[in-house]
């Protein structure tokens, strides 16, 4: 139900260092009994946090998040009936956030307004219906707060001898305190937000305090994660301590070189009292805290980190007889939770911390799996639709869409549709139509998913091929040069008329799902052109397909392009003969690894799928679990194997879109797939292979738990598995008949000699 807004936006006269405070103090109405209840909405141009009587109105932090700001404001509602009382104080405290703060590595600031606003209404609804309506207006007084300074890339600085106590609460009579003024705003722009709210997700405790070789006190957390310190201390009146942050160490000290510009640096200043302090203006991505100022003794019980990320629910979980699988596929959780903060990002530590389209397009079926990531990838996908549709149908390869406000140098390509990152418009409804089973997430975004796939159409070559202007390709292949991550061995244009033949199928589908068969008919004739260019252009009389690597054969195979059994088995068969002869290291990028496992399995290579998987040299996925990585990272080799940082300037150690291969352990390994969208009827499958003894896998689906546990046993291969009541299960197993069961825990076996060896 859409509220009845009476408020304004406001902004201080004064900007208080960034961080004003905003009071708004009143009486409840009297005639009308008791209150009934007591809503209060809220949003803000920069992050805000909100206070009823000196008591927070809700758990979440860094509200309202970072949305297209242009067209989608979204607001927050809270139920703060507990919290009024005759005389009632409403509290917020604002900062730059996402709005006015700085955003990527250009340097540029205020790219969405100069100045901070908030914009709320607490609406008490008494007994005899009478509703009081206490909105945002010129009648607001504005302060100052204990912080001096506060950018999400950089850190917040906090002045404890600032703080003014009771603020937020009735009869604050504190110093220094001014009128607000009512800023231009309008309201259409508001909108109710789909997905969950950023929260403090869990504490992580310190596993070691020690001393660098060059004297600094660091702090190891155990854990690559994404929030911030907090803890109470004493000391002398004016101490300083500051905090520094970082992913990884390099000889010993702070591995600060991967933030780039991003200072990532907390300062808090004592009052000479018991202060408590908790940055929640920022956030930062770090396992490493380096402590200087720390008055007395640090130790392990002297702070905490806060893990902060969007408020989500664990879905799916897989465990394995293999350690370093275990630690991998743990990588690839914690990598989802540090860049699931209110927006899918690449990463959540250096000057960039975008929503880069290109990353959840491959990853969005492992998301969809290990968390309930319906509401969240909705509510982004809103935003992409909304920049597509100021862009002319141009699906930007980050939203929301900053880079179009940044300086580009005159080289940088003009913004175009960019395989693989422009097919976030599709895929991305599409995993969430197959993991859910929601037709309405389609109907949603057809629109979106058509613009596209026809804008594509338009830049085809008369060849009918995607082969013209920049694309991104098979990002980061292994084989490129650090300072060149664009130069894979996949030509690009197979890669792009590729993604595009799938993006046809899938938008094709799609319209026939929602009854549009005139659309349907006409997508599904553009597959078929795409794919006939593709096999007249791409592929040799012999089955070679240009440029003969792996990702140009894995795309092949993922997507079905190749248009004879006969084709399909060279590619497959040439796919695992260069995988061998590359001794099983990984040789894909951002295009190919999320579907050479899958490749692999589906025409009959199980075996080389499993040793690429658990290969352990560099470049692989187990060699930085061997380096002691507890996230993904951007780079197969971030770190180098003498323990150095790659020279790239991107080097993230904290980026999912390599942790795509989950999807597979999932479903081959793990042996869990759906047959109809929404898991209404389920494929249980379990693949084993060498290196791996057992496994159990589960997930929760809209219809119930479906899980599998397997092991090997001599000879034998044991199975168990769970199908939930009204579920359908169809089951293939090496050496028997498929079957199928219904609803309960079932086991079966099979001879485990016919496995692949």
């Amino acid at each position: 139900m859409t509220p009845t807004w009476h408020a304004a936006m406001i902004s201080p006269q004064q900007d208080f260092d960034g961080a004003p405070r905003l009071r708004k103090e009143f009486r409840l109405e009297e005639g009308h009994g008791a209150v009934v209840k007591a809503t209060l909405r809220a949003t803000a141009f920069g992050v805000y946090e909100a206070f009823i009587n000196g008591a927070p109105v809700g758990d979440d932090v860094l509200s309202p998040g970072w949305s297209s700001y242009e067209w989608r404001l979204r607001y927050r509602t809270y139920d703060v009936t507990a919290l009024v009382a005759p005389s009632t104080v409403i509290g917020v405290e604002l900062g730059n956030g996402w709005y006015r703060g700085r955003l990527a590595w250009h340097g540029e600031s205020n790219l969405y307004g100069s100045e901070l606003g908030f914009y709320g209404q607490l609406d008490i609804e008494y007994a005899d219906g009478h509703v009081q309506s206490v909105a945002s207006d010129g009648t607001w007084q504005a302060g100052p707060s204990a912080t001096n300074f506060n950018e999400i890339y950089d850190g917040q600085a906090i002045d404890a001898r600032r703080t003014q106590p009771g603020w937020s609460k009735p009869g604050f009579g504190g110093a220094g305190w001014t009128g607000v003024r009512e800023v231009e705003f309008d309201a259409g722009r508001l909108a109710e937000p789909v997905g969950p709210p950023v929260v403090r997700a869990g504490v992580v405790r310190p596993v070691r305090v020690f001393t660098s070789p060059a004297g600094k006190t660091l702090v190891d957390f155990g854990q690559n994660l994404v929030g911030w310190l907090r803890f109470t201390v004493q000391g002398g009146p004016g101490e300083v301590i500051t905090l520094r942050h970082a992913e990884v160490l390099e000889d010993g000290e702070l591995g600060v070189r991967p933030l780039r510009s991003a200072k990532a640096t907390d300062t808090f200043i004592l009052s000479g009292g018991q202060d408590f302090f908790e940055p929640t203006k920022t956030f930062h991505g770090f396992r490493y805290a380096e402590v200087t100022g720390w008055p007395g003794t640090l130790t392990e019980d002297s702070l905490e980190a806060v893990v902060v990320h969007s408020e989500l629910e664990r879905t799916g979980t897989f465990e394995c007889s293999n350690e370093l699988v275990n630690q991998l596929h743990r990588n690839i959780v914690w990598g989802l939770r540090g860049n699931f903060l209110d927006l899918p990002t690449d990463c959540p530590q250096r000057d960039e911390r975008l929503g880069w389209t290109g990353d959840i397009a491959v990853f969005a079926p492992t998301a969809a799996f290990l968390y309930d990531v319906k509401d969240f990838l909705q509510d982004w996908l809103l935003d992409l639709a909304a920049e597509q549709e100021a862009a002319d149908g141009l699906v930007p390869i980050t939203v929301p869409d900053i880079l179009k406000y940044c300086p580009q140098p005159p080289e940088f390509p003009k913004p175009e549709s960019s395989a693989l990152w422009s097919e976030a418009s599709v895929w991305v409804p599409w995993a969430l139509w197959e993991a859910y089973g929601d037709v309405g997430v389609l109907e949603n975004q057809y629109a979106s998913m058509a613009s596209h796939t026809r804008r594509v159409e338009g830049l085809l070559s008369p060849t009918g091929l995607w082969d013209q202007g920049f694309q991104f390709g098979d990002w980061l292949d292994p084989d490129a040069a650090p300072d060149e991550p664009w130069a894979a061995k996949a030509d690009t244009g197979v890669v792009a008329t590729a993604c595009l033949y799938r993006t046809a199928r899938i938008t094709a589908q799609t319209a026939r799902l929602l009854g549009k068969t005139d659309d349907a008919a006409y997508f599904e004739q553009l597959a078929g052109r795409v794919r006939a260019s593709f096999a007249e252009h791409y592929v040799a009389a012999d089955g070679t397909i240009r440029s003969d690597c792996t990702t140009v054969y894995a795309l092949a195979i993922a997507f079905d392009v190749l248009h004879t059994e006969g084709l399909r088995e060279f590619a497959g068969n040439r796919l695992a003969e260069l995988v061998r002869d590359n001794n099983y290291r990984v040789s894909t990028g951002f295009a190919g690894t999320p579907f050479i496992t899958h490749a692999l399995t589906d025409t009959g290579h199980a075996d080389e799928a499993y040793r690429l998987l658990l290969e352990e040299g560099c470049p692989s996925w187990l060699y930085p679990v061997t380096m002691g990585a507890t996230t993904v990272w951007e780079r197969w080799d971030s770190m180098l194997p003498d323990g150095t940082i790659n020279p790239g300037e991107m080097t993230s150690f904290n980026h999912y879109a390599l942790g795509a291969v989950a999807d597979w352990m999932h479903k081959a390994i793990g042996g869990i797939r759906p047959l109809v969208p929404g898991y209404g009827k389920v494929r249980i499958a379990p693949l084993p292979g060498v290196g791996i003894d057992w496994a159990r896998t589960s997930l929760k689906t809209p219809h119930g738990t479906v899980s599998v546990e397997w092991r090997l046993d001599g000879g034998a291969l044991h199975v168990e598995a769970t199908v939930p009541d009204g579920v359908e299960a169809d089951v293939a197993l090496p050496g028997r008949e498929p079957f199928t069961v219904q609803g309960g825990t079932h086991s079966f076996t099979a001879d485990a000699g016919l496995l692949a060896t």
